[in-house]
């Protein structure tokens, strides 16, 4: 029995029910520089499991299938301890990137897509994918040809259901038309708002259920992060502009403004960034950890209920605040579907 009572909500379309709060596996394997060792990132995962945590979200380029075969090695030790059953997670995977030797290329062809999709079943080795999501649109092919071609493991019964991550509203549209889209993952927190100017509108519009990644802005929200020497030399989140000279001195004031806000309502800063992110009912969170003690906490924010007064003053801080820096390097956002 969970320790925290499962609030499930759907969704989008697909039949399938998922805590408000789910776990991105990406740092475990990838990215954020050393990786915990397995057995610390499967204790996390059965952790989050107790918690109520359904919903789990990894794919192909998080150590090129490594992280992959991480979360279903945990998936598979919970069901065989009699923890859970297959039916009670939802496991998301992505396509759309692979990798030629030291060349990584973005690409949705529909042989790469067969090539990635059968690798992710195998590493998995759950059975079938929940949720199946294109990475990144390929500029290259037709959206329409990429849904028709993640759709046919839809028929085959090897996929559950489809989404798109960092998708524009249009893009959405058209992959809907073809296909039903059940998600829409897209980077949103305090400091990554661009979704409400008009993209959470139209998932709802089309059912599809808005899946906040990043949402404690890669963990600088939380306050942990008080200077670039914070982060191992090997972390990815040195090169991203945010994290780095006079931006992330700047995004500090933010972060101190949050810092206070919380202590006003009696709970942490990243609790009130994730609060601030779920205060729409029909968006969910995949906040990112290694360690149980950040785990346990995220789960937190789900008692955390902001008023009207406290979104109107989140609003005022963020105006007089805003974000220095983009939200990846040039090359990083020329792949965003913008």
């Amino acid at each position: 029995m969970a320790e925290n009572a499962r609030i499930l909500v759907p969704l989008g379309n697909s039949g399938l029910k998922i805590n408000p709060i789910g776990l991105g596996c990406m740092g475990m394997s990838a990215f954020y520089g050393k990786r915990p060792s397995e057995e610390e990132s499967i204790k996390v995962i059965h952790r989050a499991l107790d918690l109520g945590v359904n919903f789990f979200d990894t794919a192909y380029i998080y150590g090129w299938g490594i992280n992959e075969e991480l979360l279903g090695k945990a998936i598979k030790s919970a069901i065989a301890a009699g923890k859970i059953k297959r039916e009670d997670v939802v496991i998301a995977t992505k396509l759309g990137w692979v990798k030629n030797g030291d060349t990584v290329t973005m690409s949705s062809s529909p042989e790469d897509i067969r090539t990635v999709t059968d690798g992710s079943l195998q590493r998995l080795d759950l059975g079938y994918i929940d949720l199946l999501y294109q990475h990144r649109v390929d500029p290259k092919i037709p959206i329409e040809d990429v849904i028709h071609a993640m759709a046919e493991y839809v028929k085959q019964g090897k996929v559950k259901a489809l989404g798109l991550s960092e998708a524009s509203a249009e893009t959405l549209r058209k992959a809907h038309a073809v296909h039903p889209i059940a998600a829409l993952q897209t980077e949103y927190s305090l400091w990554s708002t661009e979704p409400d100017t008009g993209l959470i509108d139209v998932c709802r519009e089309l059912g599809v259920t808005f899946v906040a990644y990043s949402p404690l802005g890669r963990g600088f929200l939380t306050g942990a992060i008080k200077k670039p020497e914070d982060l191992e030399a090997t972390d990815w989140r040195l090169t991203n502009p945010r994290f780095q000279g006079d931006a992330f001195a700047k995004n500090l004031e933010l972060v101190k403004a949050i810092q206070d806000m919380a202590k006003q309502k009696g709970c942490t800063p990243g609790q009130l960034a994730l609060a601030w992110v779920l205060r729409k009912l029909d968006v969910v969170a995949i906040p990112g950890t290694t360690k149980i003690e950040n785990l346990e906490e995220n789960m937190g924010a789900l008692k955390v209920k902001l008023t009207d007064e406290d979104n109107a003053a989140i609003k005022k801080i963020l105006d007089q605040l805003p974000v220095e820096g983009a939200r990846y390097t040039p090359a990083g956002m020329k792949a965003l579907n913008l």
